[in-house]
């Protein structure tokens, strides 16, 4: 049986990676919105493309969700 200090010992620890982990990707996110126009979009692809990694695709799922909340947004 977990002692109940180590238990929120635990709990404590995982909010606090969560939290971190929530910042980091809000601040990639904000990042990846300054590549606003189609040539600097284009550009990143490229990049990326270049890559086959758990980290490119997570920036290309930002991307393509920043690029949908853009077209919804603008209709275009």
């Amino acid at each position: 049986m977990t002692h109940p200090t180590t238990a929120i010992r635990t709990l404590r620890t995982s909010l606090s990676s969560r939290r971190a982990a929530r910042r980091s990707r809000q601040s990639l996110e904000r990042q990846l919105a300054s590549y606003n126009t189609p040539s600097d979009r284009l550009d990143l692809d490229a990049m990326l493309d270049r890559h086959d990694s758990e980290d490119a695709a997570e920036i290309k799922a930002i991307l393509h969700s920043q690029s949908m909340e853009r077209i919804i947004r603008t209709g275009n």
